[in-house]
């Protein structure tokens, strides 16, 4: 699996933005799947964003639509947070899946994932 570090958590009041990085260590993700997933206290993780090899494909989870920008770039990542809520609060993370070709889709569960990164907190409040 691939090592991933993000970073770009912190503390934003309502209505802030955030932009979360996550990248790996001299591998190129021209052939991963990537991803971001969250975790509120109580509640499961869930996935809120991906974006395809190519770049063509993303999805977004229904509460972050229109809020929320994936990219990716050769070796690293992103989540362009916006117009954030307190139901944002959660530790973030960042994910990759291999796939043999430039798969032109991504997913939002988590099992197709095989590689993490560590989390970082993003909370939201006043």
């Amino acid at each position: 699996q691939l090592q991933l570090v993000e970073s770009g958590g912190g503390l934003v009041q309502p209505g802030g933005s955030l932009r979360l990085s996550c990248e790996t260590s001299g591998f190129a993700l021209d052939y991963y799947v990537v991803g971001w997933f969250r975790q509120a206290p109580g509640k499961e993780r869930e996935g809120i964003s991906c974006i395809s090899p190519s770049g063509d494909g993303t999805a977004y989870v229904d509460s972050v639509k229109g809020r929320f920008v994936i990219s990716r770039d050769k070796n690293t990542f992103y989540l362009e947070m916006n117009s954030l809520k307190v139901e944002d609060s959660a530790v973030y993370y960042c994910a990759a899946g291999k796939v043999p070709y430039r798969y032109v889709g991504c997913w939002l569960s988590s099992r197709p994932y095989g590689s993490w990164g560590q989390g970082t907190q993003v909370t939201v409040s006043t």
